[in-house]
């Protein structure tokens, strides 16, 4: 029987009605939330302390004689490396249990069309574009809702796996549950970060959120979300990567950000409180994967006065972390390629403006922004954020313990040793895989009837 609610248009409508008037009630929800920040703040404080060990995966049960119909989405680069291996580990599971491959349909880029998702829409292409601002990237978006809102009515899938990418996905995920279909949301959204509000909305989107954070669990269960915990996907990628364990004396490795604007915004100051505060026989290594933005960047070395012995390095990562003394990054998920590393690092992240940097001040949640520093609750890595010149003598002081004090090296790699441990052992994508699943088995058994 189908499960026909509305029509894509008229669900899509009614999407984009609920966002509007989530944003209309903003200032109203920012107000609650004023009167009530202390007690968040204590109570994320007192989740940081959890320690929780990934949940035992499911036993799956009995599958249907038909191939399931799983739909995978993912906005952006990272978030399609992630539903690669979740892709991987779906295909898998099916296999051990001597069932019909999956059939999966999804919104991605070209790595998971090479992989045989049947493609409904390419956002990955659209991200790595960049927007000239949110008007002109509606239309884009308002299509994509669109062809989801089909494809949860006429395809019918037994579960929809959103990757990451809240901003995308929690509508699509409303959408999915207009018509029914089971949703399991991988990577949660950092709502215990700041304007935890938004998570009124995502318990009524989500069937089950998969957890990656040893802290999560407990944030989203006491506000009614129901969860699994799988561990941090990035482990099962990090697995394979060496780590040279003795001491290393090799550059400062400076990571300014992959994308032009933040580049543009980081990487100049960095390269100038690096100067001062490192021996002039010490060689500095700023990171890329690529040659995308060499010209920028060489132009910012130049700039600096460091042409003599700081140099853009691209291509391998782990390659370059291994031999570094120390790290200069900004802030965002390679912090945790740096934590594999176990490399003492300094923490930036520069706001663009005052407005930002009071935002910062009155809705942030958490009592640090890096990962690190989160996972290992206290401060193993100095965090600096901050709007305009900054607290240059400061950063540099940092930058010169990070590299030069054995003694403060040795204590933060202690702490780095715990954060590491708190993300969890490998595996993740084969838990969330199998946690998905049962999900749709859940939803197959009670629609006995099959599906388009």
């Amino acid at each position: 029987m189908s499960r026909l609610v509305s029509t894509p248009w008229l669900s899509v409508t009614l999407e984009f009605l609920r966002a509007l008037t989530d944003l209309l009630l903003l200032p109203w929800r920012a107000l609650a939330y004023s009167l009530e920040r202390e007690s968040e703040v204590e109570e994320l404080r007192a989740a940081l302390s959890e320690d929780p060990r990934p949940d035992l995966a499911p036993d799956l049960g009995h599958w249907p004689d038909r191939p399931l119909i799983v739909l995978i989405a993912c906005a952006e680069a990272s978030g399609e490396h992630h539903a690669l291996s979740l892709l991987h580990e779906l295909r898998a599971a099916a296999q051990t249990a001597g069932a019909p491959p999956p059939r999966v349909l999804g919104f991605g880029g070209t790595r998971l069309a090479a992989a045989g998702v049947e493609l409904l829409g390419n956002p990955v292409e659209r991200a790595a574009m960049g927007f000239q601002g949110v008007i002109s990237a509606l239309p884009f978006y308002l299509r994509l809702l669109t062809s989801a809102a089909r494809a949860f009515r006429d395809i019918e899938p037994d579960v929809f796996i959103p990757v990451d990418s809240p901003a995308l996905h929690v509508p699509m995920a409303h959408l999915a549950q207009r018509a029914k279909v089971r949703v399991a949301h991988f990577i949660t959204p950092q709502y215990w970060g700041w304007a935890p509000w938004r998570v009124n909305g995502y318990r009524r989107a989500i069937d089950l959120a998969l957890t990656i954070l040893p802290f999560e669990p407990s944030w989203f269960t006491k506000r009614g979300v129901r969860v699994r915990h799988v561990g941090h996907p990035i482990q099962d990628h990090l697995a394979g990567v060496p780590v040279d364990d003795a001491p290393q004396d090799g550059p400062l490795v400076i990571l300014p950000g992959s994308r032009r604007a933040v580049i543009r915004r980081n990487l100049p100051w960095m390269l100038e409180v690096a100067a001062h505060a490192t021996d002039t026989s010490r060689a500095i290594e700023v990171l890329q994967a690529d040659d995308e933005h060499a010209g920028l960047i060489d132009a910012a070395i130049t700039a600096a006065g460091l042409s003599d012995r700081a140099v853009l390095r691209r291509g391998e990562l782990h390659e370059r972390l291994r031999g570094a003394r120390a790290a200069f990054s900004v802030s965002g998920t390679v912090l945790l390629d740096l934590l594999h590393h176990r490399l003492p690092t300094v923490v930036l992240y520069k706001l663009e403006s005052r407005r930002v940097a009071w935002m910062g001040r009155n809705f942030l949640t958490a009592p640090w922004f890096s990962s690190i520093n989160l996972l290992a609750n206290r401060e193993v890595v100095p965090e600096f954020s901050f709007c305009g010149d900054g607290p240059r003598e400061e950063v540099g002081r940092a930058l010169r313990s990070a590299l030069e004090d054995d003694r403060a090296r040795a204590v933060t790699r202690l702490g780095l040793d715990y954060a590491a441990r708190r993300l969890g052992p490998a595996g993740a994508a084969g838990r969330a895989a199998r946690e998905s699943l049962a999900l749709a088995l859940e939803s197959a058994s009670t629609a006995p009837g099959g599906r388009s």
